[in-house]
Order: structure tokens, then sequence, then C-alpha cells
């Protein structure tokens, strides 16, 4: 029954549809019953395209039933952040200044996503411009798992409309962690490209030098397609990378014998909540079991560096993009952007020439630990996924959201990739997540190893019914 089907991966989904065991329309009509059944309680969206998803559905069977190419998301319902532009959908980017843009073209991303024949139930929340807290007047999204706990930050919206069963796989974007929170905090695999990796055309920037697109979804594969699918040179995004794009999903299997994983065990439990550090240590001893060679390997300490002064670059960054409405309609913001864009005006570009040196130091660093091993393995969060009270001071600036950006920042940075995956449930009965970071354009080897970490752990607990 297409009912049944909302925890299913995406990709069997798919091939389900293409067999014609379903239609895309009886699977888009599921999932739209069963947002309007949760929306409610969960707050995932910023807008629900029940109308348009419908037609979408329609169209990709009409193509299956005339023998025409289907592609590789063919007929199942996804989500996209809303930062990213949909031709004549409202685009708020999860301000109020924006709320009435309504973009006349897609976001690249989009659009390549409409192309491999994904449907579009609807556009997911965030942050206000994708910075620390919603905007006042906006609900935010609630975490499935505990409706009292943090769902992480600006793509939770797609991080919640996954983990529920509201999506097969959503798009969100990663400034210093929006995409590895979310997956981190609702149990999802969530992958920050490379740098260039993905365009960025058509959407909302926080901070351009640092803005990372990716997918987020229950499964290794299920990412591995979807990143397939939105990858690729942009002559429209000059930072998009003309290298070719692999297939993801077919190099996902196979063993992983001398694999080699790096650790750094100071950086994994220095300021580090001992249960996190705990599920590395668990992970390192699956992937040892597995036949990976664990090397012990030391994080470059320019790191702490960027994570100190990443807020000094989003400021900045941030505070070009909001000029055509900031201070100006300084009265529509809400307080934690609007502070953000004030200490942006303050500060003196010599400190971001030296910032930006410290990042290009880095990446070299970074990349020079990377040639003796192929990945290397951290927490995403130095805590377990919190409560929504014990958040609230850590997001607002300052050392505490300098502490919980330890894993993320560094790496939103130099542009390196990074895959996220759920490994087990917490005794609270939150997730539990490990990172991977790999060789810059390397997602193809993150995400085996992180396929056979997942095939190995068989994690497969949902929030919901």
């Amino acid at each position: 029954m297409t009912q049944e089907l909302h925890y299913n991966s995406l990709a069997d989904t798919c091939r389900r549809i293409k067999s014609g065991e379903f239609t895309s329309v009886q699977v888009t009509e599921a999932l739209l019953a069963r947002i309007e059944a949760l929306e409610g309680e969960l707050r995932a969206f910023a807008m629900v395209t029940a109308d348009e998803a419908l037609k979408a559905a329609e169209a990709q069977d009409r193509k299956r039933r005339g023998g025409a190419p289907l592609g590789l998301l063919h007929g199942v319902p996804v989500a996209v952040k809303d930062l990213l532009e949909t031709a004549g959908l409202a685009t708020a980017s999860g301000t109020r200044v924006m709320a009435d843009f309504v973009p006349e073209r897609d976001a690249t991303v989009v659009r390549r996503l409409r192309d491999a024949g994904a449907v579009i139930v609807g556009k997911t929340q965030l942050t206000e411009g994708a910075f620390s807290t919603h905007h006042p007047q906006i609900d935010p999204p609630r975490n499935p798992w505990r409706l009292d706990h943090w769902p992480g930050v600006s793509s939770s919206g797609s991080g919640v409309a996954v983990a529920a069963g509201l999506a097969f796989g959503a798009l969100g974007s990663d400034t210093g962690g929006s995409i590895r929170f979310p997956a981190a905090a609702c149990g999802l695999v969530g992958v920050k490209p490379t740098y260039g990796r993905v365009s960025r055309h058509g959407a909302f920037p926080l901070a351009e030098s640092l803005d990372h697109i990716g997918p987020m979804t229950r499964t290794v594969e299920d990412a591995a397609r979807m990143l397939q699918a939105i990858a690729g040179a942009d002559p429209e995004d000059a930072t998009a990378l003309p290298n070719p794009v692999p297939n993801y999903a077919a190099q996902l299997d196979g063993p992983i014998r001398g694999f080699r994983l790096g650790v750094d065990w100071d950086y994994a439990a220095s300021g580090v909540d001992e249960d996190v550090t705990a599920v590395v240590r668990s992970a390192v001893d699956h992937f040892r079991e597995l036949g990976a060679e664990i090397i012990e390997v030391r994080m470059p300490p320019r790191y702490a560096v960027l994570v100190e002064n990443w807020i000094r670059t989003c400021a900045l960054e941030c505070a070009k993009a909001h000029a055509p409405w900031f201070p100006e309609q300084r009265a529509a913001y809400g307080p934690a952007l609007a502070e953000l864009l004030d200490l942006g005006a303050s500060l003196n570009p010599d400190d971001y020439a030296e910032i930006e040196r410290e990042r290009e130091a880095f990446r070299g660093e970074f990349d020079e630990l990377l040639t003796g091993v192929e990945a290397l393995i951290a927490p995403a969060m130095p805590i377990p996924p919190p409560s929504l009270e014990s958040v609230r001071t850590a997001i607002q600036g300052g050392t505490e959201q300098a502490a919980l950006i330890t894993f993320t920042a560094p790496f939103d940075y130099s542009g390196h990739p990074t895959v996220n995956l759920p490994t087990g449930l917490f005794d609270d009965g939150l997730p539990k997540s490990v990172q991977l970071i790999g060789r810059r354009l390397d997602e193809t080897t993150l995400l085996r190893a992180a396929y056979a970490l997942e095939q190995s752990l068989q994690f497969s607990d949902q929030p919901l019914p």
C-alpha cells in the first residue's frame, strides 16, 4: 500500500515507480496526505506545493506510459529549502523582507531535480536568512524524535521533512553546519559536497564563500542519487567546477579493506561530550572490523582560528547580500540577523583579508593530512542532540557558537566534502551520528565508506509511525 511507503528509501521507491508497481501520482498523494496530517505539529514547510506536485507526478507517469527515458529520481517526491529559487513560487529565505519575492526561474539545483524526474512537494522552512534563529514571526520546525529538542539550524525544515517521512529526500545548504547539524539531530544522511561541486546559482546566500548545497536523505544510496542529479558545471555560477560528475550510486558497493581512515583523538574528544566521543570510537571499531586501516593523525591547529573567526566572515559576506534591505528595513528583521548585519558593517576589510590567508593555509595543511588517509572521522557536533532550551544561547554568537561549529566550520572554509550518517540511538532515544571528511572532489570514496558503515550498522529506527 502506498500509505506504507513513507519510510521507504528514495532509491527503492524510484525503482518501484519505474517498474509500474506504483504510479508517481499514488506515491505523491500518499506523501501529501502525510504532510497534511503531520505538518501542523512539525512545521517543516514554508510552503506545500500540492497542486504543482500532482501535476509534476502526472507528467512523470505520462513519460513512463509513453516509453520515454526516465530520470535518476523519476517520480519521487522531494523537498527543497526555501532559499532556492522556484519559478512562479515565492522564495522568502526565512525573511520578511523577501516574503513577496517570486523568481522567474528555478535555481540550477531545482531545475536539475526536475530534469531528473523528481516531484517537488514543498519548500522547507529555514532560519532567517539561513543564519542562527528563525524570524520572530515564524513558527520553527520541530524535531520528530522529540518535539522539545533541537532539529538543527537553517536546514532544519529539510531535516524534519525527511526524518518524518514527509519527503524521500530534501536539499539543504551548509555555511557553518546547516546540513550536518539537522542531519545529526534528525538521524539522517547529510552530504556537504566539495565547494563548487554543486552550483549555487539561484540560492540566496548567507556567506557566498562558505555556502554549500547538498542532499539530506535517509540512506547513503539516496544521497548519492540526489548528489549525482544536482552536481556539475554551471555557466551561471563561476564557482561551479567543470569536473565530470561520477556515477556515485554505482560505486557504493564493495569492500573497503585497506581504506585508510584518519582520526585525531584530541580533536574528537577535547571539549566533547564523552557520549559523542564514544560514538566515534564505536564507528572506528566498525571500520576496523570492515578491514579499514585506522591511522592516528593530527588536525592542523589552525582550524581553531577559523572557528573563532567564522562569525566575522559570515557577517561581512551576509551584509553584502542584504544591502538592498538593510539597514533601511531594519524593523522587518529579527534580532539575531540584524545583529549579524550590524557586525558586518562594523568590521575592517583588512580583518577579512587576514582570515582569508588563514583559510588558504588551513586548506593546504588539510590537503597534506589527506595525502596519508582517504578520510578523517570526527563528530558533527560536540554534544548529543540538545534540548531547545539548552541550545538557545549557543546559537546566538560568542564562545558557545564557536564550540558548536568546531567540527563543521573548518570544512566550510576549506571546501572539503563531508558525509554525516546516523549510527544508532542514545539512551534517551535521540540519534547518534558521525562525520567523515574527505579529499576535495572525492565524494565517491566518502560515500563508499559511509555506505559500508551503514550496511554494517543496519540502523533503521524512525521517529514516528
